[in-house]
C-alpha cells in the first residue's frame, strides 16, 4: 500500500515517520517543490520520497496534514477524490488562532464535502507531533489513536494502519458523532495522551 502525505509540517513528518518504520511506502508532498524536502526525505529514510501534492494524492491513502486555511486550495488543486480514503488530522483553526465557521458541521464533514467522492476517516488529530512522532509502546501497552469515519471499508483499513505502525486505535462511529469528541478546539479528547494495557 502507498500512503501520500500531503503537507510535511510537524504532523506530516511524525505520521510518516511512523509508516515508513512500519514498511509502508511514502510520498511526502508540501506547497512548494518536491527538492524543497530532501532534508526532509533524508532523515526520515525508509520508503520515503518526495513528490508533489498532485502525485501524493493518487495514492491508495492520502494523509491530509495541512493548515485550514490552505483547504479549499489544496481539495481543488486535486482533479478528482474518486474512491480515494483521506486520514484527515486537521483542525479547523485559522491564523491568529481563531475557530472556522463550520456551519454547524463537524471538521471532517468539511473536509469531505470539498473532496467529492472521497472516504474521509478523521484520525491522528488529538496527539502533539513529537507524541505522534515518539515510540507507541509505552507503560507496557499501545498508545491510543482514535478515528471515526462514515465508511465501513475505509475506517478498517485506517484502523489496520494504525495497528500495524504500533498504536491501539479506538473507532468512535461516525463523522457527526465521532468527529466532534475529536475535534479541536472543543471535543474532549485532543491531547490526551492515553495507553491501552493487553
Amino acid at each position: 500500500m502507498k500512503i501520500g502525505i500531503i503537507g510535511a509540517g510537524g504532523i506530516g513528518q511524525a505520521f510518516a515517520s511512523q509508516v515508513a518504520k512500519a514498511g509502508y511506502e511514502v510520498i511526502i508532498s508540501n506547497s512548494r517543490e518536491p527538492s524543497s524536502l530532501t532534508e526532509v526525505v533524508n532523515r526520515l529514510g525508509g520508503n520515503v520520497t518526495a513528490g508533489t501534492v498532485k502525485q501524493a494524492a493518487q495514492a491508495d491513502v492520502i494523509f491530509l496534514a495541512i493548515p485550514w486555511n490552505s483547504l479549499n486550495t489544496v481539495m481543488t488543486s486535486v482533479p478528482s477524490w474518486e474512491g480515494k480514503i483521506i486520514i484527515d488530522p486537521t483542525n479547523p483553526i485559522l491564523p491568529g488562532f481563531r475557530l472556522a465557521n463550520l456551519n454547524g458541521k463537524t471538521s471532517s464533514e468539511v473536509v469531505a464535502d470539498q473532496a467529492p467522492g472521497a472516504r474521509v476517516v478523521k484520525a491522528f488529530n488529538t496527539l502533539t507531533p513529537h507524541v505522534l512522532g515518539a515510540e507507541p509502546n509505552q507503560a507496557g501497552g499501545k498508545r491510543v489513536i482514535f478515528y471515526s469515519g462514515n465508511d465501513t471499508p475505509a475506517n478498517e483499513i485506517v484502523g489496520a494502519i494504525i495497528e500495524r505502525i504500533g498504536f491501539a486505535g479506538v473507532h468512535l462511529g461516525r463523522l457527526a458523532e465521532g468527529g466532534k469528541l475529536q475535534q479541536f478546539p472543543g471535543g474532549p479528547l485532543p491531547t490526551l495522551n492515553l495507553i491501552r494495557i493487553g
